[in-house]
């Protein structure tokens, strides 16, 4: 509406209006009737030393990222720490203590260990221009959501969920049909990446345009694009670098305006300690901040203390 804006911390969603600098309202609370009983269970709990939100999150439910609708002023999403996208709208009422949807991944029976809550935790999520698709990152995945055209009906949005590439539908929401792995090879290096808190990274994901396809970031200052368009295979994986070409194993033969025809990076082994094209991976570099020119086929990206810019 060109009026109003939402801030977010860990336990809080408050609406503000640019013309008022002193006042906001509360409009999503999670926060525990009793604060003491939250401190207490996380003092309790025997675990090594991390940051306090860290444990937070990993112990409650906190939210992770918030976005308003881009066209539809009354609603907006947030994720949480427990790897759900609540969509919520504000006609409902001043408190939106309830959510119109809520859309969760199911855990495959048998799968849960200690890291299942941590890498489940959604970093970050995105809106499409055009407001009928969502894009979601957690620690190995991309996820990619697709919202019904009856968006605009009040309290029942059609919503599909798209994770990782996972694309899940209103009337059958039981789990995703697509999937995108951003990292998959790390998943048996989880006992290590704890121990250097790199599990906790929060990677930040974006859409182009046109919606056509998305991108995030990884390890070794690396950066992965697909193609998100019915039927499409890409997949190319890029280092922000001077020459960002350098890690694949072939160059193009000719000239390209399209992210399509950038040559890919071929998986020699998932070892632990390598990257999708046989290189050692390098915790310390990570490419967590990247966006999307909202008109053109132009990627910015954050490494270190570098800022880089894609165009192809």
């Amino acid at each position: 509406d060109g009026e109003t804006f939402i801030s977010a911390d860990d336990l809080r969603i408050n609406l503000w209006n640019l013309e008022i600098s002193n006042q906001s309202f509360n409009i999503v609370d999670l926060k525990p009737a009793n604060m003491e009983d939250l401190t207490g269970n996380l003092l309790s709990i025997p675990v090594k030393v991390v940051p306090p939100s860290v444990l937070l999150k990993k112990f409650y439910e906190v939210i992770t990222s918030a976005e308003f609708h881009p066209a539809h002023c009354n609603m907006l999403a947030y994720s949480s720490s427990k790897g759900s996208i609540r969509l919520i709208d504000l006609r409902q009422s001043a408190l939106c203590d309830s959510h119109a949807k809520l859309f969760e991944e199911p855990e495959a029976p048998g799968s849960r260990s200690f890291f299942t809550e941590i890498i489940a935790s959604i970093s970050d999520i995105k809106f499409a221009k055009d407001g009928r698709y969502i894009l979601s990152r957690d620690y190995m995945t991309l996820k990619h959501a697709a919202l019904s055209r009856r968006l605009y009906v009040p309290f029942n949005p059609g919503f599909r969920y798209l994770s990782t590439y996972s694309l899940w539908d209103i009337n059958m929401d039981s789990g995703p049909v697509a999937t995108f792995q951003v990292h998959e090879y790390l998943r048996p290096k989880l006992c290590d990446l704890y121990e250097n808190d790199s599990i906790f990274d929060k990677f930040e994901c974006c859409l182009s345009g046109d919606g056509l396809r998305v991108a995030t970031g990884s390890y070794s200052n690396l950066f992965r694009v697909f193609g998100c368009a019915p039927e499409s295979t890409e997949a190319t994986t890029l280092e922000a670098s001077k020459n960002p070409m350098r890690r694949q194993v072939q160059t193009p033969s000719r000239p390209s305006r399209s992210l399509n025809s950038i040559t890919r990076v071929v998986r020699r082994a998932e070892t632990l300690g390598v990257d999708a094209n046989g290189n050692s991976l390098d915790f310390t570099t990570k490419l967590l901040h990247l966006a999307w020119h909202p008109t053109e086929n132009l990627i910015a990206c954050v490494a270190a203390n570098s800022l880089y810019m894609y165009y192809a």
